[in-house]
């Protein structure tokens, strides 16, 4: 089986509460059929949230403003040019093994965090993807991603 990588993990963060503040951290631990420990609501197919930080960036380009990732509320900050490609697909990060299942869709709170911010995230698959943990194991800032199917 052949790999194909699609970039690096840049930052960490996990939801606080409902709507509650994002948490930045080095590692974490994820959990197979869960979620990350610690992470607000996910679902097991939506336990994990992936955004790129080359779209990021062009979203704070086209809002004119300089905004932390996490705003965007997902969970793994990966430098990549996009993340659309992995949908329907399985990758490796860290020590997880993570099966893509679709895009994210932003919601009315983007505009509630910044003014914009909603209209931004949706051309392109800006906001990022989501997908189920396959098996327990660590992320940390620094771990390659890998596309392994």
């Amino acid at each position: 089986m052949g790999e194909t990588h699609v970039g690096y993990v840049q930052g960490i963060a996990i939801r606080q509460g409902k709507n509650g503040p994002m948490r930045e951290l080095h590692s974490v631990r994820a959990s197979a059929g869960g979620g990350l420990d610690g992470d607000n609501d996910a679902t097991r197919a939506r336990a994990i949230t992936f955004i790129s930080s080359r779209q990021w960036a062009q979203v704070q380009r086209e809002l004119d403003a300089e905004i932390p990732w996490h705003t965007r509320r997902a969970n793994i900050l990966i430098d990549a040019e996009t993340l659309a490609p992995l949908m329907g697909k399985t990758v490796q990060v860290g020590g997880v093994r993570v099966k893509i299942n679709a895009e994210t869709r932003p919601c009315e709170l983007m505009d509630q965090l910044h003014p914009g911010l909603q209209a931004a995230l949706k051309p392109e698959c800006r906001a990022g993807v989501y997908g189920s943990i396959l098996h327990d194991g660590t992320i940390a800032v620094g771990d390659a991603m890998v596309e392994v199917d």
